[in-house]
């Protein structure tokens, strides 16, 4: 997929041709792979596949067959979606992901023109989808913005209809990825596959449902910070296991590299979780350690970096502001209250600063490397 690449009738770059395909992107790229799976592949192999879908990316368009998945629902918004950032730093109160407050009437609420009657642009995406699914479209989400409009709804109320509006959308792509992943796994099954086959489901990051208010990503916050990993391999992980290890995804190169038998190259940072997850093995890291530096950029989420510990995390967000923030993740789950600067946390800190350090040294991070490539950014914002 170019880009992000479109939710209806996607291009696709194949073997360097740019070509379109008529239908839904995530059903697409499912048929894809069960083509390669079994018309494709040399059968007499062992093979990979990398089964890569753009559902759940923004702007969360449903597939026809989902439109009105989840109309009879109302969901509730997570108890910090009315967050007012108090006990929190620069960082949370000035960032531009708030689902009330950022998220778009066309591209985001699906739409064509807003409360107030203006043009919201989302007539220029549905140029793409042909007569039928245009009006699949229109006749879900017409009636449902009409009755929006009609109510008029103001303030909190107003709020927790762009978060249920928000949330469906983004449940319904997802319901079309299960369906796909379970098209795989029964093909896995009925081709007699599955006992020797590796599936791994992850992602790049974790997402904010609605937790302080947001969609998106970036922070080092729980929400965007914890990322979904699920393994299958009847083999050798039993079914029903939970590892609570700080694994990473710079994990996944050595273990994958373990399990095809090939030697794992030192430069590799991560390490291979093949035995923690087998059982045959608990010793494990004790902190992991986060950078994020696109800012000034989309969402403006500001310079950050820190470390996690299985309790504690420390964060330090630079460049335009220096503030420092800590909590306590047994305590305080959704991480509300920064405990930097309580004394009752001291020794707490002063650990925390230590093993930040020594994080920083191990994968060879330093305050000078932060100046070079801001520079760097910055002046390729400038051309």
């Amino acid at each position: 997929l170019p880009g992000q690449g479109h939710y209806y009738n996607p291009d696709f770059i194949v073997n360097g041709e740019r070509k379109r395909f008529q239908g839904y992107v995530t059903d697409i790229t499912t048929d894809f792979v069960l083509e390669w799976l079994d018309k494709t592949r040399d059968k007499t192999k062992p093979f990979c596949i990398l089964y890569q879908q753009k559902a759940p990316h923004r702007n969360w368009k449903p597939a026809p067959e989902y439109l009105n998945l989840y109309d009879d629902k109302t969901f509730d918004a997570p108890a910090n979606y009315f967050d007012d950032y108090e006990g929190r730093g620069t960082a949370a109160k000035t960032q531009e992901m708030k689902i009330d407050g950022h998220g778009m009437w066309g591209h985001d609420f699906k739409m064509v023109t807003d409360p107030d009657g203006n043009e919201t642009g989302l007539s220029r995406e549905l140029i793409r989808f042909d007569e039928k699914q245009l009006a699949d479209w229109n006749a879900a989400y017409k009636p449902k913005n009409d009755a929006m409009k009609a109510a008029n709804p103001e303030g909190k109320e107003l709020a927790l209809w762009k978060f249920n509006r928000y949330i469906k959308d983004y449940l319904r792509c997802i319901k079309s990825v299960d369906d796909g992943v379970g098209e795989v796994l029964d093909y896995l099954d009925e081709n007699s596959l599955a006992e020797n086959t590796i599936v791994v489901y992850t992602s790049d990051q974790g997402f904010y449902l609605g937790e302080h208010g947001w969609f998106d990503k970036r922070f080092m916050y729980e929400e965007s910070f914890r990322t979904p990993l699920l393994i299958r391999y009847p083999k050798e992980i039993k079914s029903g296991s939970v590892i609570d290890k700080l694994i990473q995804n710079l994990d996944f190169a050595p273990t994958f590299l373990d399990y095809a038998g090939v030697n794992i190259p030192e430069e590799i940072q991560g390490k291979s979780f093949r035995n923690i997850v087998n059982g045959k093995s608990s010793e494990w890291r004790d902190a992991i350690y986060y950078t994020y530096y696109e800012y000034p950029s989309v969402h403006m989420v500001k310079r950050h970096y820190g470390v996690r510990t299985d309790r504690y995390k420390l964060m330090h967000f630079y460049y335009d502001i220096d503030e420092w923030e800590m909590y306590d993740l047994e305590k305080d789950p959704s991480e509300m209250k920064n405990i930097y600067y309580d004394p009752a946390y001291a020794d707490v800190k002063e650990m925390m600063h230590k093993k930040l350090e020594e994080m920083r040294e191990k994968y060879g991070d330093n305050d000078e490397l932060n100046a070079k490539y801001l520079k760097s950014y910055l002046d390729a914002r400038k051309r």
